[in-house]
């Protein structure tokens, strides 16, 4: 056990530092930047640093929202929504999107980004990101504490009914995921991270009781019979 000392601290209390550490300890995260379009076909286009995948079969994404947003209240209009990739090159004009506008400004205009029609919703794709979800809306939840009082925080889930992957990130029938250059939100007021393929490794899961063993071993040394424990 490590000899270090622990900050510890209650959220509801106050973490008792320069900034909230839980951004940059859950982290780093992929960023949803979704786009959709409002009732009026006007479109939106904004990252969300709170972003997962939540489902394989079908495929569910999901992200949350501080607020009820122009994205969340576009997606609840219309039942559809688009993810975009973030890469390295498109950094920028990511950070450019987030940018409280009026809502009759879209974000594709302010960061000079060229829209791409979809194929099976509306919504059109930032042309170019290389990897895009075509999504319809599944639900739509407000988030609530432990005492039950509901938050001005809302979860977005859509089934994802349409994928595009720019051809050059697939090689030998698996996608590359460091070849795209990601970018992640890593937490602080202005950290992000992006994924290099030297920072990549591989580590299979252990497949029966055998390959479990030559894995403990390997990793603390010769493992004890825990089958009567």
């Amino acid at each position: 056990m490590g000899s270090e000392p622990f900050h510890s601290y209650t959220p509801s209390a106050g973490h008792g530092l320069a900034h909230d550490p839980f951004y940059a300890i859950v982290g780093p995260r992929p960023i949803g930047w979704i786009s959709s379009l409002d009732e009026q076909g006007r479109s939106n286009l904004a990252p969300y640093s709170f972003f997962n995948a939540f489902c394989f079969k079908p495929p569910i994404i999901g992200f949350a929202s501080s607020g009820w947003k122009d994205t969340v209240a576009n997606i609840k209009a219309t039942g559809e929504f688009v993810w975009n990739l973030v890469t390295l090159p498109l950094a920028e004009p990511m950070n450019i999107s987030s940018a409280a506008v009026p809502h009759e400004i879209s974000e594709f205009d302010l960061a000079h980004l060229e829209r791409l029609p979809s194929e099976m919703v509306r919504p059109p794709r930032v042309a170019a990101s290389p990897v895009h979800f075509e999504c319809r809306l599944t639900q739509i939840l407000q988030l609530q504490g432990i005492e039950g009082v509901l938050l001005e925080n809302w979860m977005v889930f859509g089934e994802v009914v349409r994928v595009h992957i720019r051809a050059d990130l697939v090689a030998d029938g698996i996608y590359r995921t460091a070849r795209a250059q990601p970018v992640l939100r890593a937490g602080g007021r202005s950290e992000y991270a992006s994924i290099a393929p030297e920072a990549m490794f591989d580590m299979a899961r252990p497949t029966g009781d055998e390959d479990l063993a030559r894995l403990i071993e390997a990793a603390v040394g010769p493992a004890r019979d825990i089958s009567s424990t």
